[in-house]
């Protein structure tokens, strides 16, 4: 089994952090448990000069000292490891990829036109997709990624809602081996509108798509995901960004990993940023990207499994 595995932003912590986790006991454990075609071999998509080997060398990391200049170049790197990886995915030579974390204006400036990785992976692949971010205690799916708080009345269509929850279900019982998931809408205005003092669109959009699809809800934010923590939800959809994002850092920050559903290969990664502000002091921590390489193991063999069986 191969797997890819950028370094993201070469500015940010992504290559201390795969550093440490390449050289962690679990990865190496993991690596080494399987024989044969299911063992584990990581192929390093990125520059050279951050410190560690790469296999896919994208060109020589050597910032100009130009801020500007700086994320640019950091930008264009991180952007074009998404690019080989998921070429490389799609055309089979890997099962699968886990990222280091990218800047997203830094994308940009390098002349990549998504706001994010699920957003990117979604065009290079010609799918739909969704964001998920899942623990032990918690799984939430956004039905809309990274766009202003003011966007989101306009984007949240019952087309959008529809996609975003067949894709979930799908993704849970390929993925994550749950054959009959428990999946809940988190309402989008306070009390879920409180019949209408609040808004409309939770009884007049979100209501009948939950009800459509068989979903639970809509519940309102501040009550769902408590009960998703107490096992009563597999999954909880979350109309917008932060509202869904605060839940689960508040929840499990730093062993949540970040998962891409409805990619026909599997994408993972940890769940924090580029962390500029600690790079290169060797302080930070590996926990989630090992959590997402581990994650990314398990996924693969569990649609290995289940296509063996057909």
């Amino acid at each position: 089994m191969r797997l890819a595995l950028t370094l993201g932003d070469p500015r940010g912590i992504g290559p201390e952090i795969v550093g440490k986790a390449l050289s962690d006991p679990r990865i190496a454990a993991l690596s080494a448990s399987a024989h044969g075609p299911n063992a584990v071999a990581w192929r390093v998509i990125g520059p050279r000069g951050c410190g560690l080997p790469v296999h896919d060398d994208l060109g020589a990391w050597a910032p100009p000292g130009d801020a500007a200049r700086d994320e640019a170049a950091g930008g264009r790197f991180a952007g074009r490891a998404v690019e080989l990886a998921a070429q490389l995915a799609l055309r089979g030579e890997v099962a699968g990829m886990v990222t280091a974390p990218l800047d997203k204006h830094a994308l940009q400036a390098g002349g990549f036109d998504f706001p994010g990785h699920t957003e990117m992976l979604a065009r290079l692949a010609g799918v739909p997709t969704a964001m998920m971010l899942a623990s032990d205690r918690l799984r939430v799916v956004l039905a809309t990624t990274h766009i202003a708080l003011r966007d989101v009345p306009a984007a949240l269509t019952r087309e959008v809602l529809a996609q975003t929850f067949r894709t979930t279900h799908e993704g849970l019982r390929r993925d994550l081996g749950i054959d009959v998931p428990r999946i809940a809408l988190c309402a989008m205005n306070p009390h879920a509108g409180d019949g209408g003092r609040f808004g409309h669109e939770d009884d007049d959009l979100l209501a009948p798509v939950a009800r459509a699809c068989g979903m639970f809800g809509p519940f309102p934010a501040d009550t769902v995901f408590v009960r998703a923590l107490r096992g009563e939800f597999d999954a909880v959809i979350a109309p917008y960004h932060d509202v869904g994002m605060t839940a689960i850092k508040v929840a499990s920050f730093g062993s949540a990993v970040n998962i891409t559903l409805g990619l026909p290969f599997v994408r993972t990664s940890p769940d924090h940023g580029t962390a500029l502000d600690i790079a290169g002091q060797g302080i930070a921590s590996a926990e989630s990207l090992v959590r997402a390489m581990a994650v990314a193991v398990e996924m693969v063999e569990r649609r290995q499994t289940r296509d063996s069986r057909r």
